[in-house]
């Protein structure tokens, strides 16, 4: 059995325009409508030490509007007194304010060290919501479309260590069990990491569940935690929970597969939070100890003794680490060196090659285990009979954006092929064609990549218009070809054009940048630190 099954995105030829000639620039004016809000939106600057690429593709892009796919026109976005804010449209005509849905019980401003807060609508009556400080919460909402039944209530929160955004989250009900399961997005600091940037992309699958009508509280059941090297496009849980979709520039591999936190909830938490005495790596043969050295430590003040089963270590007259070892080693081979880092460096030899050691010393639990890729690869070939891969190259097939056509499903992701924008639904169930081509953008691929600007990118659920906002005040909206009133013809080719595809821009009055974008069938909801904007898309007929 292969490790990954490779397969292919398989395009609908009937779904594409070769004779496709363009858009024609509209001069109609767009109903735009806009709302003041009573506070900023909660908006968070990266850090001088969130420097890459990936920050600025996870947190420095983040869309801090977000869609309630369930329930058409209903966006929110939590404002820096820490409310969440919904607006849901009814009629244009009679637009009220914002209304207050929760308020987070967290004070954000007493957090330094905090990420953007954000929210995933699970389900029709579930939300799963972030903080922004490393605390997730589940929240009962009640049927949300219907002002009388809804209302958010903590069912869960529990603070799961370092800040995260929230990527994905559904809802299982077997057998009366309920669960929960979401995905969670974090860029750590690789300490070891002397190539590259020295971060590496968290991605963790969380699962809550409550085991029967009877007993009312949520607890974790299982946490599964892949890494990679760069912040993926496009991250989605199956709708049955049995796995994850993932496109990405780098590969993900589990380091910690299906852990089941009832084992791990006696472990005392002051622990948890210590920074890690040493760290450890290993490979088929050795293993490497790295250990950080006191001020002043010099080669003199390091005695190391290695046995068969033991190893000694002392710093300045300090016993350090002692105790046996999870194997034998090569007690002769084995070495230390101190690195220009002001690090030590321990060298210890297998004695039985290609044992996986899951401890250094017996017992001992002041360090942390570093896994490096080629051990993440070789871990996932050995759990697959738990995890099985479906690998699709895109090749220069460029990622556009991604958009909740059925709740219910996984969300759809939107690929350049060509000059054309190809809508793609995945389908997990079916293995033979688990990603369908839906619907065709013609020549949006090639339009958008002129616009060097552009921050967010959108389509209709009902595919009708794709639309492109960019860093300050303007909106572009690429509609469908629809037929034309008028019989027109091509003077190059001398024949009959049947229908014709418009361009509008929307020009916003407000100089703050842009902080979210959101597209539904009838409207674009475009959101900025003190307003929010609606551009009226829908034509009436």
């Amino acid at each position: 059995m292969e490790v990954a099954a490779n397969c292919s995105l398989r395009v609908k030829r009937p779904l594409l325009d070769p004779r496709f000639e363009g858009y024609k620039l509209s001069l109609e004016p767009l109903p735009c409508y806009q709302l003041e809000l009573d506070a900023a939106v909660a908006e968070v600057k990266l850090r001088d030490d969130q420097y890459t690429l990936e920050h600025m593709h996870a947190f420095g892009m983040y869309n801090y509007l977000h869609c309630d796919s369930w329930y058409q026109d209903s966006v929110y976005y939590v404002d820096n007194l820490g409310r969440i804010m919904n607006l849901t449209v009814m009629l244009d005509t009679a637009l009220g304010k914002p209304r207050e849905v929760f308020r987070l019980p967290t004070d954000l401003i007493a957090y330094d060290n905090r990420l953007c807060a954000s929210m995933h609508f699970t389900s029709s009556t579930w939300v799963t919501l972030s903080d922004g400080t490393g605390r997730l919460y589940l929240i009962g909402t009640g049927e949300r479309g219907n002002s009388a039944s809804e209302k958010w209530e903590i069912m869960f929160n529990e603070e799961l260590g370092n800040p995260f955004i929230i990527i994905h989250s559904i809802s299982l009900l077997k057998a009366e069990e309920h669960s929960i399961a979401t995905l969670l997005l974090r860029i750590e600091k690789e300490e070891l990491d002397m190539k590259g940037s020295g971060f590496y992309v968290s991605l963790e699958w969380v699962t809550i569940n409550k085991k029967s009508k009877d007993k009312k509280k949520y607890e974790i059941t299982k946490r599964n935690i892949l890494r990679g090297k760069s912040v993926p496009h496009y991250a989605a849980i199956e709708p049955n929970g049995n796995g994850l979709m993932i496109v990405s520039y780098k590969s993900f591999t589990f380091v910690q597969v299906g852990q089941n936190l009832e084992e791990s909830k006696d472990e005392d938490m002051s622990e948890k939070i210590k920074e890690p005495l040493y760290y450890w790596q290993q490979t088929e043969d050795d293993l490497t100890v790295t250990i950080s050295l006191p001020e002043d430590c010099t080669k003199e003040d390091i005695q190391i003794q290695f046995l068969p089963d033991h190893v000694n270590v002392v710093l300045k007259g300090q016993r350090f680490l002692e105790g046996n070892l999870y194997s034998s080693i090569d007690h002769e081979s084995s070495t230390w060196i101190i690195k220009e880092n002001n690090s030590l460096e321990i060298s210890l030899i297998k004695k039985n090659e290609g044992l996986t050691w899951p401890e250094l010393v017996v017992g001992d639990k002041q360090g942390e285990f570093i896994r490096d890729s080629a051990q993440c690869a070789a871990i996932a070939e050995r759990l697959m009979h738990l995890t099985s891969d479906e690998l699709v190259n895109l090749g220069s097939n460029q990622y556009l954006f991604s958009v909740i056509v059925d709740p219910k499903e996984m969300p759809c992701f939107c690929l350049r092929h060509d000059v054309d924008a190809l809508l793609w639904q995945p389908h997990s169930g079916n293995h033979d064609d688990m990603w369908e081509h839906i619907a065709t953008f013609n020549a949006l691929g090639y339009v958008q990549a002129s616009k060097r600007d552009k921050k967010f990118f959108a389509c209709a659920p009902n595919y009708s218009y794709a639309a492109l906002c960019e860093c300050l005040r303007r909106v572009f909206i690429y509609r469908q070809p629809t037929p034309m009133p008028t019989v027109l013809y091509n003077r190059k080719e001398g024949r009959q054009v049947g229908q014709v595809a418009k361009q509008q821009v929307a020009s916003l009055e407000t100089s703050d940048p842009i902080l979210g974008f959101q597209a539904t069938n009838e409207r674009l909801f475009v959101l900025t630190t003190k307003n929010l904007f609606l551009i009226k898309v829908s034509t009436e007929t």
